[in-house]
């Protein structure tokens, strides 16, 4: 594969964003009733688009908008014309449909291989699939990508975890695909049967679908023995492969931003923040064909900057912050599951395996109840296991000091449950929902 495109000068992507922005807007306005529409109420018309710096003046897209055009109201191609077809799960309503040409599909099989090779990954590896297979784009889209970079690849999908341990230890495969919290419940398998980390093949870890931070990282590192990554991507924008952390440098993740034109935006006002400063993700899909979408409103919350350290020239994103709509307002406080999740990397013998439960009162939440692990092996050293009131004092004086670090990391007031190693339930492959319903 040529990566090349990687290394353009700034100028020179923005010559090429600004000679596919031009095409992608004119392709809408003759194949796209919708967005002939949303230029009308916009009072523009695709010859205003003249280079990569009007696209503040094209409409955003919603995810309303996917759905209320369900099933193929979006596409801009016949369906004859579609080599495949994906859709979200639909769990907060209708299923979320995109298409894809042979052209999608090379462009997504393209920037996955990317990502792997960014990844560590590198031809005549093995990789060990356990994304989701079927309408999900995750197992699909790691699996064409792969093979497009010379990978051998075992399609296992998610689950049944002993089994996808079995084959690891057998097939002693180098590159392991799945949610940050899936690789933990393999880590965890590997534990009860005393394999350690030098003794696994997995020499990296490829994973997404949620957002995770520097603790979960750690964790995952230190007992699969890997170097683990973050891939990030949305099945509206094409699937998994948007962007993509480099093994080496890790923090952020570079943009493939030839094919995907990021913008941070105010939750609020919908208009461009100050560069480097917090806000909604938006993306414009610059070389789609079957469903290309202008300006989409991703609902993920990060910042854009150039790294001059960085091997690549292209844009980084840094870690998702959370979801607009998983941010939780507690006592006036923005809080994300992320920043919970920090806050335990202060405190020794915090299992990163925990829940969110916000306590309200009079329709204002006051406060978090949290769930969260114990380490076996800190409560071993303190000989507490055979003293019941020990442990509890010990326990207690545990979450105080949970507590104490949100209070002070966060702001916010919590209730800490300790609960030991392994009791809480686990992610057996996919996403993982941290926030249950409110008390």
């Amino acid at each position: 594969m040529d990566f090349s495109v990687e290394y353009l000068k700034l100028d020179q992507l923005r010559q090429l964003q600004s000679e596919r922005l031009i095409k992608l807007v004119d392709y809408l306005g003759e194949r796209s009733e919708f967005y002939r529409r949303r230029f009308n109420e916009k009072g523009i018309a695709p010859k205003d688009i003249r280079s990569i710096e009007d696209i503040t003046k094209l409409p955003i897209t919603y995810k309303q908008d996917l759905r209320d055009h369900y099933p193929f109201g979006l596409f801009t191609v016949p369906k004859n014309e579609l080599q495949r077809i994906h859709c979200s799960s639909g769990t907060t309503g209708k299923p979320t449909v995109v298409g894809y040409t042979k052209e999608d599909i090379d462009v997504f099989s393209e920037v996955v291989a990317r990502s792997l090779n960014a990844a560590g990954a590198k031809p005549g590896m093995q990789l060990h699939n356990a994304y989701g297979y079927g309408i999900f784009t995750g197992g699909l889209g790691l699996h064409y990508g792969a093979e497009k970079l010379g990978m051998s690849v075992l399609p296992i999908s998610g689950g049944m975890t002993a089994r996808q341990v079995d084959l690891i230890v057998d097939f002693q495969p180098e590159v392991l695909c799945c949610s940050p919290s899936y690789a933990l419940t393999l880590a965890d398998e590997f534990a009860k049967r005393g394999i350690s980390a030098d003794e696994i093949s997995l020499k990296y870890a490829v994973l997404g679908s949620e957002p995770w931070t520097e603790l979960i990282r750690h964790h995952i590192e230190e007992r699969l023995g890997v170097h683990a990554t973050n891939i990030y991507g949305l099945s509206e924008i094409i699937g998994p492969g948007v962007s993509m952390e480099d093994f080496e440098e890790k923090g952020g993740s570079y943009i493939w931003e030839d094919h995907f034109y990021p913008e941070i935006l105010d939750p609020v006002t919908k208009q461009p923040v100050p560069f480097g400063e917090e806000g909604v993700l938006v993306i414009t899909t610059l070389t789609k064909k079957a469903m290309p979408l202008l300006r989409y409103w991703t609902n993920d919350i990060t910042s854009l900057y150039y790294d001059e350290s960085g091997k690549r020239t292209m844009v980084k994103m840094r870690p998702i912050l959370g979801r607009a709509d998983d941010m939780l307002i507690v006592r006036g406080v923005n809080v994300y599951p992320s920043q919970i999740e920090e806050a335990f990397s202060h405190v020794k013998g915090v299992v990163p395996n925990y829940y969110l439960t916000p306590v309200e009162k009079e329709q204002m939440c006051i406060a978090l109840d949290i769930d969260v692990e114990i380490d076996d092996e800190l409560v071993a050293t303190e000989n507490l296991i055979q003293n019941t009131d020990d442990y509890a004092i010990f326990v207690g004086n545990f979450a105080k000091n949970i507590e104490n670090e949100i209070k002070k990391r966060v702001g916010i007031t919590t209730k800490v449950k300790i609960h030991a190693q392994d009791s809480l339930p686990k992610c057996e492959g996919g996403k993982i929902n941290r926030i249950l319903k409110t008390k």
